[in-house]
């Protein structure tokens, strides 16, 4: 019976310490509830109380700076190094109250229209524009405080030598640009002179009486994320000639000059070859079309770089202009572009750019075929061609050649096809002979378009016509394609495993598309013991996401003179009879009308 109550005793006051530990998280629960908001409302009074000491303490800054102005000689209100000019530093550090503030202070003359401005008044300084602003630098939550206040002569305003400069600011558009960052100096007065100011409203900064000065007022305007124009001077090395040379103030004159910024824009470029694999480390340079000075021209933008190892390369910062580029570095060839070069960026704009590379070739063309509206014209036939040379290509389109098969570059055969003997393909002898009662075959590598957003036309290879004692259907074709470089099914014109590819030029147009992965499959067989078929190279024709429109590459031509001839349905066949294939690349532009 002890026993019993002891362990009843226990067991209740396992009880009561357990609803202790209850009372006690709800305790603590009611507290933070009831503390939480609380917290809240004094960190709140604490920031209210924080800003408004700051405000108090700037306040009073500015008053004090107020203040000193008051007391000087109104001709001498000015800022140190600005204009107008005066003992007034631009910007100040201050320690007050065991926080530090930044002051700065802007001070300018400004034209009253009440008697006429500038140039017709020719004493356009009536009063000075005092602007001082405070930040402390130190404290928690500051909010930057200004005031402004004007100061008069007690005389009438006089005219002396000095003149008034007007800056104005637009973008592409024509429209003002507000808060645009000004700069002006001025090297040449002494003292000279460095303004640092914003357009208003109305996209101006107005300077008005300030000293004459004949082309040494130095310029430049800026704007975060835009561009940025300025003006140079006369005569310097590598620029004698500015476009916008440095600006003149003449005595109870206005000058006014006006600077054209926009956003900047981005490109983005990758470097591929036809079958969209990245081809890493292609050199380009850009250049604009804007100059800074002509005779000799300079212009304001030109650049050398480089895709990456990824074959991508990005373009920041880049104001809107009309642009070309040469790709390659002398290295590479360009069989293809989008969008076509030259182009134009556009203000707040991104573009991705990709460029087709080959290897240089002795000479290549790239040929881009539009109509008079400028829409690029894909499926455009394009010979060129003299009495040595005829070659054809069309717009849209490219091709993979396969053609040598030695050190085992195929995936595998049935070991009667001679693949080393030489780059052609042919039945494999035995004592001299060619087998007559066995068909060989060979299963070529994968090819991989880069893309499953691909179509296929044309099967072709060479040679065209095999001997004709090897009988009919000695060389024949069978092709497998997917999109998981896995299952291979091979089929022949019909879309089944009972028919054959046997006429070189063979339409394969929807057998196959929207598969990325392919391989062909060559038949070899012979009637006669000493003739053997072959076969010299495999063509497989298609366009895919990767190909530009409109543009045909032809290379490996002798340089002379060639016909070109583009034919496309629905259009008039265009030729030019003085085509001048050149060493090297170049690009050519045929424009065909209906």
């Amino acid at each position: 019976m002890e026993r019993a109550q002891t362990k009843k005793r226990g067991a209740s006051e396992q009880q009561t310490y357990a609803f202790s530990i209850i009372e006690a998280l709800i305790a603590i629960a009611l507290f933070m509830i009831i503390v939480t908001p609380l917290y809240v409302v004094y960190a709140k009074i604490i920031e209210i109380i924080q800003k408004n000491q700051s405000r108090s303490y700037g306040i009073a800054l500015i008053q004090n700076q107020l203040e000193t102005v008051r007391n000087i000689p109104y001709d001498t209100i000015g800022v140190q190094g600005s204009f107008p000019p005066g003992p007034i530093p631009g910007t100040q550090t201050v320690q007050y109250r065991g926080n530090i503030f930044s002051i700065q202070t802007t001070i300018r003359n400004i034209d009253d229209p009440s008697d006429g401005v500038a140039p017709q008044d020719t004493a356009p300084a009536d009063y000075k524009l005092i602007e001082v602003n405070a930040l402390c630098t130190t404290c928690a939550n500051a909010v930057p405080l200004r005031i402004t206040t004007t100061a008069a002569p007690k005389a009438l305003e006089s005219s002396g030598n000095t003149g008034s400069l007007f800056v104005n600011v637009f973008d592409a558009s024509g429209k003002e640009i507000i808060s645009a960052n000004v700069q002006v100096t001025n090297s040449a007065l002494v003292p000279p002179i460095s303004i640092t100011d914003t357009t208003g409203l109305n996209g101006m900064l107005q300077l008005v009486g300030i000293p004459t000065s004949t082309e040494s007022y130095a310029i430049s305007v800026s704007k975060p994320g835009y561009s940025s124009e300025a003006t140079y001077p006369l005569g310097a090395p590598g620029n004698p000639n500015p476009v916008k040379p440095h600006a003149t103030v003449a005595q109870s004159q206005l000058t006014q000059i006006s600077f054209i910024i926009d956003k900047v824009g981005t490109l983005n470029i990758q470097t591929a070859d036809d079958l969209c694999i990245a081809v890493p480390s292609i050199p380009f340079s850009i250049t604009g079309t804007k100059l800074l000075g002509s005779n000799p021209d300079v212009f304001k933008y030109t650049a050398d770089a480089q895709t990456e190892a990824n074959g991508f390369s990005k373009i920041n910062n880049l104001e809107w202009d009309t642009y070309s580029f040469l790709v390659g570095g002398g290295q590479y060839d360009l069989s293809g572009n989008t969008p076509r070069i030259p182009f134009i960026v556009n203000p707040s704009s991104t573009y991705d750019i990709q460029w087709l590379i080959r290897p240089r070739a002795t000479s290549s063309i790239l040929v881009t075929v539009e109509n008079a509206s400028g829409t690029l014209i894909d499926n455009a036939t394009v010979n060129i061609q003299n009495a040595n040379t005829d070659t054809t290509a069309r717009t849209g389109r490219r091709t993979v050649i396969k053609e040598d098969w030695r050190a085992s570059n195929y995936t595998s055969q049935s070991n009667g096809i001679d693949t080393e003997s030489s780059s052609t393909m042919q039945l494999l002898p035995v004592d001299g002979v060619y087998s007559t009662t066995t068909e060989e075959w060979l299963i070529s590598r994968t090819i991989d378009f880069g893309t499953a957003d691909i179509q296929f036309y044309t099967l072709s290879w060479i040679p065209e016509n095999q001997p004709a004692q090897a009988g009919p259907n000695s060389l024949r074709f069978q092709i497998a394609a997917n999109t998981d470089n896995a299952t291979w099914n091979f089929i022949g014109p019909d879309g089944s495993a009972n028919t054959f590819f046997s006429t070189s030029g063979n339409s394969i147009n929807g057998l196959f598309g929207s598969n990325r992965y392919m391989r062909y499959k060559v038949y070899m067989k012979t009637e006669d013991s000493g003739q053997t078929p072959s076969l010299e190279s495999v063509t497989i024709d298609f366009s895919s996401s990767c190909i530009p429109s409109g543009q045909a590459f032809v290379s490996g031509m002798p340089t002379g003179t060639y016909t070109l001839t583009v034919t496309a349905p629905g259009y008039q066949a265009y030729t030019d009879s003085a085509l001048t294939i050149l060493n090297g690349w170049q690009s050519y532009q045929a424009t065909i009308t209906p």
